[in-house]
């Protein structure tokens, strides 16, 4: 993969947040998941899809890392169509789960699950999740640059 010009992997410009709501709550943990992180940055979403939200203390976000140790929040239907990025803030019911770190493709093309790093792996219980929870994937913006549409 060619890195971008300013080393952020393509997160250069504005976009709008890509919302939806969820459809369906998880309730486990692995430690042994081996999900595998794609190579790319970024995924482009359409309206209508759904997606796993999946949580991660890891930090590696090489193409290829092993993902062991997750927490599933449960799937999310997309609202609006976009761009998803590594370091995206993802938000919901208001609140601030973590950080975009990257994609596992293993049921891809049904869905791609998006892995969310946080301090710890946490559920959707964990997090009083429920079906209808607005989830929102906001582009993180860097001091001193104007947010994109929101």
């Amino acid at each position: 993969m060619t890195p971008w010009k300013d080393g952020q992997d393509g997160q250069d410009g504005a976009k709008r947040t890509v919302h939806g709501l969820l459809v369906k709550v998880l309730t486990h943990r692995r430690e042994d998941r081996g999900m595998t992180l794609e190579p790319f940055a970024a995924r482009c979403v359409r309206q209508g899809e759904v997606h796993e939200l999946v949580t991660t203390d890891h930090a590696e976000t090489a193409a290829g890392a092993r993902i062991d140790r997750v927490g599933f929040l449960g799937f999310v239907e997309i609202g609006c169509a976009g761009v998803i990025d590594r370091g995206d803030e993802v938000w919901a019911d208001g609140r601030r789960i973590g950080t975009v770190l990257g994609f596992d493709a293993c049921h891809f093309p049904n869905h791609y699950n998006i892995l969310i790093r946080t301090p710890e792996p946490v559920t959707g219980p964990q997090l009083r999740l429920a079906p209808e929870t607005p989830v929102r994937f906001r582009q993180q913006v860097p001091a001193g640059r104007a947010p994109g549409g929101g």
